[in-house]
């Protein structure tokens, strides 16, 4: 089953929704519901293909996904998801959104339009003491992914690397 906010230190979130299967009927997020006995689980349905290839033209489309100028290309789990459900051309229209590449940073730099909102920066990098580094500001269409503004030396070159590779994608970069 296919996830792009899934990471092997960190508790399922259910954000991407790559996992969705469908439980008697039901459209759920496969990674977040609890298995039990006798539960008929369905994972690879045509409904589902569509719904996760959609997922990913939805990405393609609101973002800055040009693969072959990525720093992470080859290594990015968006571009790998496209491969395999076979994503050329997306059927939504590119919003080409305008969102500034944040390099204010000492060991990191955000680019913005790349993010997926997974959320797996603000679950999986803490800083020493334990608090997170990374949050969201703003809603809807304007979220942005922001690095603790009260604390900006926590993020050492260390934690910026760490952050680098828990990223699908290539929004943070060192």
């Amino acid at each position: 089953i296919p996830t792009l906010c899934d990471f092997k230190s960190l508790n399922p979130a259910g954000t991407c929704r790559m996992c969705t299967v469908k439980v008697g009927g039901k459209l759920l997020s496969g990674c977040t519901t609890q298995v039990s006995y006798g539960m008929a689980v369905e994972n690879e349905t045509d409904e589902l293909k569509n719904m996760r290839k959609a997922i990913i033209e939805m990405l393609f489309s609101e973002g800055n996904h040009m693969c072959p100028s990525c720093e992470k290309s080859g290594n990015c789990e968006l571009q790998a998801l496209a491969y395999r459900y076979r994503v050329q051309v997306p059927r939504f229209p590119f919003l080409f959104p305008n969102r500034k590449i944040e390099a204010k940073l000492p060991h990191l730099i955000i680019e913005h339009t790349r993010c997926i909102q997974c959320l797996r920066c603000v679950r999986g990098v803490k800083a020493k003491d334990g608090h997170d580094l990374f949050g969201f500001i703003r809603r809807g269409r304007n979220i942005r992914i922001t690095v603790d503004a009260d604390d900006p030396d926590a993020l050492t070159e260390k934690t910026a690397q760490k952050a680098m590779d828990i990223c699908p994608v290539g929004a943070l970069l060192k």
